[in-house]
């Protein structure tokens, strides 16, 4: 498959992107990096406030964006990041005079960035018992058991299981291409056979060829990132899992159990999109029971019970 095309943006967004990139000299990295991030926050908003440009949503709007993205586990370094990139096109819009000022002039929110805390991980039973909430009958049923498999199985960010369309699913190698990931990175993502067998089946029942592959029950449209974190919400509660649970849990999950299995970071890095293993640092909380297991075969004697 080829590279794909980028979405292009709103006109004067796309002169925005262009002034960073041939006036400001900024890196080709960063102005993706930029872009992605308006299409994002563009999409989050044509939901919440349909019709309306960027720099004419007021600060109670974009209040709103800020719940979502929190709502969605984002980390604190990601909206920080997010909140830069928005700040930067506002103030461009109020010296452009297209609009009368930037209503996140002076707003921010802390950076986590430098935090790395142990994400929420389920228990490999958990994780069964939410797949198993939802059985093989409606089709809505076979589409929100797919969300829950695909999202633990394959380890995607809710963004990329939203993007994906029929034609990225590559029969051939068994895999998932991801044309959308974190900074516009592709990925190709090996689906377990399991998960294979159900997501052809869906596939034939609903006699798709080309489109968005998750689409919602009722107007038959592309699945938003909202729907997903609902069908994540309500498996759990119907499952009895205690305490949060959102699709970045089950990423999350997925990154963990691999490394339970012994898989090397650097390979759970490139299933998950990872710009380098480093990222995947935050994963390492799972390897404490091993290492500890490690020393006691080596001396021939068991820790003392902290």
């Amino acid at each position: 498959m080829g590279k794909p095309k980028l979405d292009r943006l709103d006109p004067w967004i796309e002169g925005y992107l262009a002034y960073l990139k041939d006036v400001r000299r900024m890196a080709h990295r960063t102005v993706t990096d930029v872009r992605c991030t308006l299409r994002r926050i563009s999409r989050i908003m044509g939901e919440l406030q349909p019709g309306v440009a960027l720099w004419k949503l007021s600060f109670e709007d974009y209040l709103k964006w800020l719940e979502r993205e929190r709502e969605s586990e984002r980390s604190g370094a990601s909206i920080a990041k997010d909140m830069s990139h928005l700040r930067g096109l506002l103030n461009y819009a109020w010296r452009s005079g297209r609009a009368d000022r930037n209503v996140l002039d002076g707003f921010s929110i802390e950076d986590r960035k430098n935090s790395m805390h142990a994400p929420r991980v389920l228990e490999l039973e958990e994780a069964r018992r939410l797949v198993e909430v939802f059985p093989k009958g409606s089709m809505k049923e076979r589409r929100d058991r797919l969300v829950i498999l695909i999202l633990y199985g394959c380890g995607l960010r809710t963004g990329e299981l939203r993007d994906l369309n029929v034609q990225d699913v590559d029969r051939e190698r068994q895999e998932l291409f991801i044309t959308h990931g974190k900074g516009d990175r592709e990925r190709r993502v090996p689906v377990p056979g399991g998960v294979w067998v159900e997501l052809v089946e869906y596939l034939l029942k609903r006699k798709l060829k080309r489109g968005p592959l998750l689409r919602t029950h009722a107007k038959k449209k592309r699945i938003t990132e909202h729907e997903i974190g609902r069908v994540v919400r309500q498996a759990a509660l119907h499952a009895g899992i205690e305490g949060k649970v959102t699709p970045k849990t089950l990423r999350h999950s997925f990154a963990t159990h691999l490394m339970d299995r012994g898989v090397d970071l650097g390979v759970i890095s490139v299933l998950m999109g990872h710009r380098s293993p480093r990222e995947t640092g935050v994963y390492l909380h799972a390897l404490r029971g091993r290492c500890e297991e490690a020393v006691e075969k080596l001396t021939g004697t068991r820790r003392k019970e902290q």
